[in-house]
């Protein structure tokens, strides 16, 4: 039936998003903090010496619903909404790109066309959630700013506050220098492509039977695959993930911006910070991506192998 892998590669994407959330929201807090901390003592959060130190202070000075998992209500309907429309966007796209192929074997280049498509997609779609989840993310006992108190709280103070452009705080960086969603989601998919690749002819050469991609590969195989396309992701477009986080902070008491745009997020990081502000918070953001990223790929090719199955008489 036409369109329905694609509902089944969204929902497969929306339970992968939800098992990831769940397990490393804590580190995503941790990451968000370090992020917009510019060691200049202009910030109202706390110094934190490094990762385990920032994940036992806030537990100990907030709680675990209003520190460790702050923003967590926002961020799963970020990730859920996310993934859904990432992995129906990107089936979507891939389906489009093979027809009129022979083989219905896309190269290199559409497979990163077809994640870059996706990506900004969704980043149009998603963002004002992002931008909620990140500044509950940074509320802490220190703010002089009234609280937010949820989600739908943020929302309204915001639209009233800064106007309804605020939501889109952050959005230029992502969509103009592929950053993100558009830049982060295409190479970590084209890398798991082409590394789920290998594997598939790696043992079907050694079994020698006529097995397909499916049947070939397991959940110790999807984990090595999502953890490793996300390192090089991560790695490569990490400095834009904190030009955004610094972007999308809160103004002010006064309603003046930490900063005015991309360009002033990246003259300041460099003056001040040099090269080491870009990766503030990698090794959170690591630590909790790369072990995300592999519960998201084994949860979504488990999930579409169950969706695909053919139903019992």
């Amino acid at each position: 039936m036409v369109g329905a892998w694609e509902w089944e590669n969204a929902t497969a994407g929306g339970v992968a998003g939800f098992a990831t959330v769940a397990a490393m929201h804590p580190l995503d807090v941790v990451r968000t903090r370090f992020q917009v901390n510019d060691g200049r003592g202009l910030s109202a959060l706390p110094t934190y010496k490094n990762t385990a130190h920032a994940l036992f202070t806030i537990a100990r000075l907030e709680g675990l619903r209003g520190g460790l998992y702050a923003g967590f209500f926002p961020a799963v309907i970020g990730s859920t909404l996310s993934w859904s429309l990432y992995f129906f966007f990107y089936g979507r796209a891939k389906q489009r790109y093979a027809r009129g192929r022979d083989d219905d074997k896309l190269t290199p280049p559409l497979h990163l066309a077809s994640a870059a498509e996706a990506g900004a997609l969704v980043c149009f779609c998603t963002n004002p959630i992002w931008l909620v989840k990140t500044r509950l993310q940074l509320q802490t006992p220190l703010h002089q700013t009234p609280p937010y108190s949820g989600l739908l709280d943020a929302f309204r103070t915001i639209i009233k506050e800064e106007g309804p452009r605020a939501l889109y705080k952050g959005i230029l960086p992502a969509l103009l220098l592929f950053l993100q969603q558009v830049s982060h989601g295409a190479i970590q998919f084209t890398a798991y492509e082409e590394l789920r690749k290998l594997i598939v002819d790696f043992k079907d050469k050694r079994r020698n039977s006529e097995s397909t991609s499916d049947n070939l590969l397991n959940s110790a195989d999807y984990a090595a695959l999502g953890g490793s396309s996300k390192v090089a992701a991560v790695l490569l477009t990490y400095p834009f993930q904190v030009i955004r986080a610094r972007l999308q902070q809160r103004p002010s008491t006064n309603g003046t911006p930490r900063y005015i745009d991309s360009l002033h997020v990246m003259r300041e990081t460099a003056r001040f910070e040099g090269l080491r502000g870009f990766y503030r918070g990698l090794t959170a953001n690591l630590l909790k991506n790369v072990p995300a990223s592999s519960i998201t790929f084994i949860v979504y090719e488990n999930v579409l192998k169950l969706l695909k199955q053919p139903p019992t008489k």
